[in-house]
């Protein structure tokens, strides 16, 4: 095929034929909502850890100073989902296992 042919485009310095354009614009697509969601359940997540603690705190505040400390190790744990989520959606745009 003639690499001027209107069924291929330039993308990322090389030449791709129109399927797979199609499979890097839903991987696109897919990924930017895999960041979404994940971000949009980690803040919810962590407003709801966030709540517990200081209910905690407020009930018994001489253990506000443990609940403080498992507080932020939870939120941390929480904020590495996202993290985690973020990589497989790059991963999925660049690495495209349905592009051969």
């Amino acid at each position: 095929m003639d690499p001027d042919s209107p069924d291929k485009f330039k993308f990322l310095g090389g030449i791709i034929i129109m399927e797979k354009l199609a499979i890097i614009q839903y991987s696109l697509v897919a990924a930017t909502i895999i960041a979404c969601v994940a971000a949009i359940m980690a803040a919810f997540c962590d407003s709801r850890v966030a709540l517990r603690a200081i209910d905690g705190m407020t009930r018994q505040p001489e253990l506000a100073g443990q609940l403080f400390t498992n507080m932020l190790v939870a939120i941390g744990l929480i904020e590495s989902i996202p993290i985690i989520a973020v990589v497989i959606a790059i991963v999925l745009v660049f690495a495209n296992p349905f592009l051969s």
